[in-house]
């Protein structure tokens, strides 16, 4: 028997989902993989991911449409930037993104997580 995915993997699973050219928001995430409320956590899974890493974490911003530009990102902020803009995904310089018009809308069959046993 499989022992079930941590909360990280499940994150990670589910992020690889996210096709080019779309964004999702951390509780978006959070609501997908069962843990309503928990999006702060997954951006700490994200941080967590290790790199380099096929997993396409600079897909997953903020609730309001934005990427969240601290100098506690030491850096992946711009390069979060920078991989959307490559994706063809317009950001502003404040970070802004139009996320109305480029939102992952997952079809029903991506409310699990591909390899948890509990799917």
């Amino acid at each position: 028997m499989t022992p079930p995915l941590s909360f990280d993997q499940r994150v990670w699973r589910m992020v690889e989902q996210i096709p080019p050219g779309r964004l999702a928001t951390y509780g978006q995430i959070a609501e997908l993989i069962g843990a309503w409320g928990c999006a702060r956590q997954v951006g700490w899974a994200l941080r967590r991911l290790p790199l380099p890493s096929s997993t396409p974490w600079h897909r997953v911003v903020q609730a309001s449409g934005r990427i969240a530009m601290t100098p506690s990102r030491e850096g992946s902020d711009w390069i979060q930037r920078q991989l959307l803009l490559a994706e063809g995904i317009p950001v502003q310089a404040d970070g802004r993104l139009p996320l109305a018009q480029v939102r992952w809308r997952p079809d029903a069959s991506c409310g699990t997580v591909p390899g948890d046993p509990a799917s």
